[in-house]
Formats: C-alpha cells, sequence, structure tokens
C-alpha cells in the first residue's frame, strides 16, 4: 500500500543526466520532508523513486548503542505518538532508551503542518541506520543501485548527555558503515567539526562535509585544516565567489535546505555542486526540463 501511495506522490526518471550536463546532484533532504514524514523508511524510499543521488539523514544512538534516524535527538510530541497512539505529553531523549523501548513509539501517524502536501504514514517507527542501507539494498528502484548517503551526527555541546562524544559517535557510525561495506558511498557531515575528524581517523575513505549556519570569513582555509571534502553551508549565503573559491581548493558545494524553482536556478548559476531539498521529485523534475531545453 505504501508502495502505491508513494508511486502517486513521484515519478522516476532516468539516472545519470545530473552528472551528464554537470547540473547539480539532488539530496532528498530527510528523505522526502516535503511528502513523506522525515526521516522515515518511506521518505527515503521516496526519494529513490524520485531518483535522487543522495539521501540526506540525522544520526542519534540509544541507550545500547545502536545508531538511529533522526533530525531531533529526543521523540518530540510534534513527530511521534505513543504506542497507543496518545499524544506525548513531554520529549523523551533518544539516548534514555533502548532500541526496542524506541520501536515502541509511531513517528509516521503525525504529518507536518509545515508540509501541506506531506501523507501520513501511520505505525512507521524511527528507522536504524541499519535499516535505511538494507532498504536501499533490497529495494528494485534504478536509483537504489547508485545512490549515495549524507548522514549527520547530530551533536550538541551545551547538552552533551543527548549524544555519545564526537569520537564515540564517529565509531559507531563508521562501523556501521564498514559492516555494509558503505564505505564509497557515504557523506558523514556535522555542524561539529571533532565528530568529522574522528570519522577521518577511523575511515579515511569516508568523504566528509562541514556543515555552515552563518556567512563565514575565510571558510576554505577551516575547510582545508578540517580535512573536509563538501562544504554545505545555509543555501542564504551562497554566492558565486565562494562557491568557486571552494571548488578551486577541491572542496565540492552542498547547500541546505532549497525547496522553489527560483531559489534552484540562483544556486545552479552559483556553481553548486549539490542540493539538499526537502522536494527531491520536484527538484529532479526542475533539472530534467533543463536538459531536455539544452
Amino acid at each position: 500500500m505504501k508502495k502505491i501511495i508513494l508511486a502517486l506522490l513521484v515519478a522516476a526518471v532516468p539516472s545519470g543526466w545530473a552528472a551528464e550536463l554537470k547540473l547539480p546532484l539532488v539530496h532528498g533532504h530527510r528523505g522526502s520532508r516535503g511528502t513523506v514524514p522525515e526521516n522515515t523508511l518511506p521518505a527515503f524510499e521516496a526519494a529513490l523513486l524520485a531518483g535522487a543521488d543522495v539521501l540526506e539523514m540525522d544520526l542519534g544512538v540509544t541507550k545500547d548503542g545502536v545508531v538511529v534516524v533522526s533530525h531531533e535527538p529526543k521523540v518530540t510530541p510534534e513527530r511521534c505518538v505513543g504506542p497507543e497512539g496518545e499524544k506525548l505529553e513531554r520529549a523523551v531523549p533518544i539516548r534514555s532508551l533502548t532500541l526496542a523501548e524506541l520501536k515502541t513509539y509511531d513517528c509516521g501517524s503525525l504529518p507536518n503542518a509545515k508540509f501541506p502536501r506531506q501523507i501520513s504514514v501511520p505505525g512507521e517507527r524511527m528507522p536504524t541506520l541499519d535499516e535505511v542501507f538494507e532498504l536501499v539494498k533490497k529495494s528494485g528502484y534504478e536509483a537504489a543501485a547508485r545512490v549515495e548517503f549524507n548522514i549527520e551526527t547530530k551533536l550538541f555541546p551545551y547538552e552533551p548527555s543527548l549524544t555519545p562524544a564526537p569520537a564515540e559517535f564517529a565509531r559507531l557510525v563508521t562501523e556501521t558503515v564498514k559492516k555494509h561495506k558503505m564505505e564509497k558511498r557515504v557523506i558523514v557531515q556535522s555542524f561539529d567539526v571533532r565528530s568529522l575528524k574522528a570519522v577521518k581517523l577511523a575511515a579515511p575513505e569516508i568523504r566528509t562535509a562541514q556543515l555552515t549556519y552563518e556567512e563565514l570569513l575565510d571558510i576554505v582555509p577551516a575547510l582545508k585544516a578540517a580535512g573536509t571534502d563538501i562544504w554545505s553551508p545555509n543555501y542564504k549565503w551562497i554566492t558565486p565567489e565562494a562557491v568557486k573559491e571552494a571548488q578551486a581548493a577541491g572542496i565540492k558545494v552542498a547547500p541546505w535546505t532549497i525547496n522553489t524553482p527560483k531559489e534552484w536556478d540562483l544556486a545552479i548559476a552559483a556553481g553548486v555542486d549539490a542540493i539538499i531539498t526537502d522536494y527531491p521529485a520536484d527538484l529532479v523534475e526542475h533539472l530534467a526540463a533543463k536538459k531536455n531545453a539544452k
């Protein structure tokens, strides 16, 4: 049933067209947050069906050390309901729950009011990173054979109890990636450079991406010092000059989170390497139209 619903939401397109024209790659933000509850398996399936190049997601870690997919460090009343469908009275830290306890929460029934096109998928549990990799391995969608993963280590220095320490977080993530032999297809992104450096030490073949929120002066020397492969800025701060400077230093640029055709065109004109969007199907269609117009 879920696949039927997803098929009504997006249409697949042939793979390889973006690289052929050097158009930006499409990163499905939290899967396909604009149309399916974020960071759920159906959201990632929707991005695969759309033909996204990369699945973007956020990570947390349970009490028993399992890497799970969630933007928030807590099970929140805005995203999840209790085992009997009851509204949560408070947010519950993921780090305080075992995986078995976490899996009792329904994180698919509540559509996000900020995204009117978003459908609900009742009964969806917060997935593990293992489950996302397995979904892609077993998928019959064309994009699954080539899709990459942009996974964020969510760290909160002001509340360190919400996550493992940066080095431990990096170890858990890299071990999971290696278990699935996905090193060549994974990017680890973070605002916290400590976890990125730890990832590079543990698995040099995994690419890393430095997330930034505000305009930063002399960003390229900082990126080079961190040893990151990709710069992922807030899209409001990208300029053609900044993009060219980063690319000249061998650093790709993947801004977040861009959701309108006008803003996509500005990013394309700036020469970015990838675009992170809540609407991967729409962006795939937009880029395909540009290809066909050439």
